[in-house]
């Protein structure tokens, strides 16, 4: 073995062990370097794809060197792998992924859970990365004979006679709206299992239930690579499967190819077109010119507060002092003792800072990521496996965040400050996702994620996420520098006098949430669609400006509230400005119920603790990611005005 890889690091460049990656539109990848060619073939070599037995080609030059010799079956899978090119009557992998209700898009499950014709030498699983499993996707292959550019017509697939056990659940299928999904050539295909007719009759109408038994296949090529597919059921090849008796079935398929001059790398633009139809588009601007009238009006508020009552402030606070003895001192600078003050629980306040501060990073990066084009429709589970790494790997910046912090406010159980910022998120996180999976186990469902899955897991958060946070509490607890406050704080707290109602919490909350989330509002729609339906969501160039506007958003409000508070002699805006800045996450929540049931058919049990359970996780990240931007601006802001005043 050793041997084998020694002569793999000699590759040379023209075997054709590869002939370039080339997978949806990426570009193409070719092994220059003798390093990267000996760790493909030695990855290669792992898990068994090439075989490892070498011969001898002699080169131009004369010289001996080694070449890859590739079994037939090998080479068949590597080629359709990454290079999707096939040769005349090549079979073509055809796999089944799953099935489920078309309104509850969480509630899938294996092909094989509904009596379906399984392959003859038996059905062969997939093996799926981190990020499809997660996604749910569990391919296994089918009877299904689909060779390359050769049609079928009217083709058996098998016979089977349907007890009174397969007809109960074909039709609770049928009566679902079930649908199947597959996939061929890594192409997504979709297509109802049956249909249900409403017979009229004296009294109640009767209900018929029909199961499809022939699909078409409709594929077309370009030279040899396949470029798209279609697949249809036919309503006039159907069973009546309403009664309880056996029913004897034969299940039969065709297959229609024809050529086309579309490119192999636009074969997925399909797959987009619904996100930029005119009128979605329409919509999209739409959204965009109102966040940033919101914005723009926002901002000449906030103009108008810092050019005008902040000068008269400034005026009032430094002028000389005949004129100074004339007046008592109020507003803000007669809270300058106590502005300055560290918030209650510095450790929790600061976990908070972190672990929103890492999550704002982690959404950065997905965006660079998505921009890019990564995200490509139905690459399958990447967005999920580009958060899980992501959010390994910015782990170290929530660690030295909050203990940095909690170092500048005079902490000094720093062990559990770092404890309490690697379980902020994910302790919450993973009561969610046990629940909702033993939910899934229940229900038999693929959204259910294997035992080696949750293994892996957690080893990435115990080996990579943990101890980043604890390296990046180290880093941030040995670093310098001191908290320079423009204001010497008092010894004693000064009283904070009575207030009206809606200067209290929970109306300021209410106040500074419902501007960010008007300005993103219509974009929620489409992304609600995208994740808990069967919606395609790629313009992820407007969905970055819509953040922009809603960070600008959130830290503009916050300032405002933040110079409300300290103008009526409330010093205490440490925790409000976290609480202000993360409350349109809780608004976001709100808007998910709206969503739940008036804009989608979801039901069951299952899906909507899906729903509203990991839509509670994802809003309570935004909540920590906008409390850490509405703080970090009202730190700024606060800083920027009692350094332009003389504090005594």
């Amino acid at each position: 073995f050793a041997g084998n890889v020694a002569r793999l690091a000699v590759l040379p460049t023209r075997a054709r062990v590869l002939r370039g990656v080339e997978d949806h539109g990426c570009p193409k990848m070719a092994l220059r370097s003798r390093s990267r060619r000996a760790a493909l073939a030695l990855a290669l070599l792992v898990f068994g794809v090439i075989s490892p037995v070498t011969a001898s080609v002699t080169s131009a030059a004369g010289t001996t060197e080694p070449e890859i010799r590739l079994s037939g079956e090998a080479a068949r899978r590597l080629l359709s792998a990454y290079d999707h090119t096939y040769k005349l009557r090549e079979t073509v992998p055809l796999y089944a992924n799953k099935v489920g209700p078309f309104h509850n898009p969480s509630e899938t499950y294996q092909y094989y859970d509904l009596p379906f014709c399984e392959p003859v030498d038996g059905k062969v699983s997939k093996r799926e990365d981190l990020g499809e499993v997660l996604e749910g996707d569990r391919m296994s292959s089918t009877p299904y004979s689909v060779p390359f550019r050769v049609d079928r017509d009217n083709e058996s697939l098998c016979h089977r006679t349907l007890g009174a056990k397969d007809l109960k659940r074909f039709r609770k299928a049928v009566k679902d709206d079930y649908y199947f999904q597959m996939y061929y050539d890594d192409l997504p295909i979709w297509g109802f299992i049956g249909k249900i007719e409403k017979i009229l009759k004296p009294g109640a109408p009767e209900m018929r239930y029909y199961l499809f038994t022939h699909v078409h296949f409709d594929i077309a090529y370009n030279g040899d690579r396949v470029i798209e597919i279609n697949v249809s059921t036919d309503p006039l090849r159907t069973v009546d499967i309403t009664d309880e008796h056996s029913v004897d079935v034969e299940f039969s398929y065709s297959v229609k190819w024809k050529e086309t001059h579309i490119p192999f790398d636009r074969r997925m633009e399909k797959y987009s077109r619904y996100s930029f139809l005119p009128q979605h588009l329409e919509i999209h601007w739409f959204s965009i010119v109102n966040s940033c009238v919101t914005v723009l009006l926002l901002t000449g508020f906030l103009a108008t507060i810092l050019m005008r009552v902040l000068k008269n402030d400034f005026l009032k606070y430094t002028r000389d002092d005949e004129a100074a003895d004339e007046a008592e001192e109020t507003g803000w600078k007669y809270i300058h003792g106590d502005v300055f003050r560290f918030p209650r629980h510095v450790s929790l306040f600061c976990a908070v800072i972190g672990t929103g501060t890492q999550l704002f990073a982690m959404v950065l990066f997905v965006f660079v990521l998505a921009l890019v084009g990564v995200f490509y429709p139905y690459n399958r589970g990447a967005l999920l496996t580009a958060c899980i790494v992501l959010y390994a790997l910015t782990a170290g910046i929530a660690g030295y965040v909050a203990a940095n912090n909690y170092r500048l406010m005079g902490g000094e159980n720093w062990v559990r400050n770092v404890l309490l910022t690697g379980f902020l998120f994910c302790g919450p996180m993973f009561i969610v996702f046990s629940f909702l999976n033993t939910v899934a186990i229940a229900y038999r469902s693929t959204a259910a994620l294997p035992f080696g899955t949750i293994c892996v897991i957690i080893i990435i958060w115990a080996l990579v996420t943990f101890p980043l946070t604890v390296l990046g509490g180290i880093a941030g607890k040995n670093a310098k520098g001191e908290f320079n406050a423009p204001c010497r704080t008092t010894k004693y707290p000064r009283e904070i006098p009575a207030l009206p109602w809606y200067r209290s919490t929970i109306p300021q909350m209410v106040m500074a949430g419902f501007l960010p989330f008007s300005a993103i509002y219509i974009e929620l729609y489409y992304i609600f669609a995208s994740v808990w339906g069967h919606k395609v969501y790629t313009i992820y160039s407007i969905l970055f400006i819509v953040f922009i506007i809603l960070v600008i958003v959130t830290a503009f409000i916050t300032i405002a509230l933040t110079y409300f508070q300290l103008a009526v002699e409330d010093h205490e805006w440490w925790w409000r400005a976290v609480l202000c800045g993360g409350s349109t996450g809780c608004f976001i929540y709100g808007y998910c119920f709206y969503y739940y049931y008036a804009r989608s058919d979801m039901s069951g049990f299952m899906q909507t603790s899906f729903f509203f359970g990991y839509m509670w996780t994802i809003c309570y990240g935004f909540f920590l990611m906008l409390g850490n931007i509405g703080f970090r601006a009202s730190k700024l802001f606060v800083m920027h005005i009692y350094k332009a005043i003389k504090c005594e």
